[in-house]
């Protein structure tokens, strides 16, 4: 049997290119998921890999679709090769589990992904410090803002009860702590 498998890292982005091609490649069933791929512990990916039998074959389009992590590729291959299946991507064709280069090729490939990972994550990590730099705020809008907080500090103090300034501010009681807390 020839299985299919794709893969996006977010819900964002779209499976539907992959489908197209793993179907025309003649994919009688495809594994897909929207998950990352540092590591192998994918749902889809180990079931397709406890699926395989001798003779079955697995197509993916490119490498990091199967694994970013070189130990993580050569695991997975060795799950295959061990089921007496086969491995080949379509846009990589020097990928292919029957020639006797496979491992060493297999493992230069997963690094060039690591690495590539690598290079992704060190640059999100400079640009987020240049737009910090700038000023830029990260993460989630603060339910309280200077002045709102200011105004609960005072009517705490004017002696208002937790529940009564959550209920005017529309926000939980524990964010009403919080600001206290924050306080002093």
């Amino acid at each position: 049997m020839i299985y299919g498998y794709a893969r996006v890292s977010t819900e964002g982005q779209d499976l539907a290119d992959q489908l197209e091609r793993l179907k025309a490649a003649g994919c009688r069933r495809i594994f897909h998921e929207k998950r990352s791929g540092k590591n192998a512990d994918r749902p889809e990916l180990q079931s397709m890999l406890r699926s395989l039998g001798a003779g079955d074959t697995v197509l993916a389009t490119v490498t990091d679709r199967i694994a970013r992590d070189p130990l993580d590729m050569l695991t997975i291959l060795r799950t295959v090769k061990a089921a007496g299946a086969g491995l080949r991507l379509l846009d990589e064709p020097f990928i292919d589990t029957t020639s006797e280069m496979s491992d060493l090729i297999l493992y230069v490939v997963g690094w060039a992904a690591q690495w590539q990972r690598r290079n992704i994550l060190r640059n999100t990590a400079i640009g987020r410090e240049r737009a910090m730099a700038r000023g830029v705020k990260f993460g989630r809008k603060p339910k309280l803002g200077d002045e709102q907080r200011a105004a609960v500090i005072d009517r705490l103090r004017a002696g208002e009860s937790l529940h009564d300034l959550a209920e005017a501010f529309g926000v939980s009681e524990s964010t009403i702590a919080r600001a206290r807390e924050r306080c002093g």
